[in-house]
Order: structure tokens, then sequence, then C-alpha cells
């Protein structure tokens, strides 16, 4: 059977200082990370969209009604749909890969294009001046 000596060794003071010089840099290390950690991070991208204020389908209604009780002229309905694809398009800057909501997009613009066409089929001058307030052609 091996015997092992048991050693003891007694450290110089120098030693003993660094140990302490390290644990106090650990110590001050620590306090950094935690910092860091518990700062406010960056918004996300889906934070940010929903931070972005969205206007009221009632302010839109007030806006494009074309008599006191307007709530569903074609002037009313174009202007809502189209806030509405502002929002679903914003959404899918954040998610490619929605191909539901990519569909409903081209549903809407196929039905805002039929209302727009049945404007300028009846009111050519209301529809000239209502594409230059939304910005629809350029």
């Amino acid at each position: 059977m091996a015997t092992t000596k048991l050693t003891t060794k007694k450290t110089p003071a120098k030693t003993l200082v660094a140990k302490a010089d390290t644990k106090k840099t650990l110590v001050k290390a620590d306090k950094a990370v935690t910092a860091i950690v518990k700062a406010p991070k960056a918004p996300t991208k889906k934070e940010l969209a929903a931070l972005k204020p969205k206007p009221v389908v009632g302010a839109l209604v007030a806006k494009f009604r074309t008599h006191k009780e307007d709530t569903g002229s074609t002037e009313v309905q174009i202007a809502v749909m189209t806030e509405q694809m502002e929002e679903v398009s914003t959404h899918l800057k954040l998610h490619a890969k929605d191909h539901d909501a990519r569909r409903g997009l081209l549903v809407m613009v196929g039905k805002r294009r039929r209302l727009l066409n049945y404007l300028r089929r009846t009111n050519e001058a209301t529809y000239q001046a209502f594409i230059k307030e939304l910005k629809l052609r350029k």
C-alpha cells in the first residue's frame, strides 16, 4: 500500500494579495455583467410595430364621408381598406412566411381596385381628387 505524503504549503503574502485582487476584479466584472443584463434592451421589430400609432377607423370615416350619416360609401370603403392594407403589409415585413396574410392582402388589393374602377366610372372628378389625397398614384 502506497502512502501519500500530505504537504501543507504556506502561501506567501504576495499570492494572498493577488487572490484578493482577483476576487475584487471578479466582483466588479460580475456587477458589470449584471448591469448589462438588467439594462433595457433595444426594442424588437415586433415591439416597434406594436408601438406604431394606428389611426382609428372612425377618424377615416369622418374624413372621407360624403354626408353626415355616411359609413359605407365607396370613398370610405377605399380609405379604410387602404389603411388595413398598410397594416397587413407591415405585418408581412416582419412575418415573410405568413402566406395566409399575403393572400388576404391580395384579396384586399383586388377589392380596392374594383371599388376604384367603380368610382372612376361613376364620378371621375371625385376619383381624381381621391387618389391624390390617398397618394395612390404617382
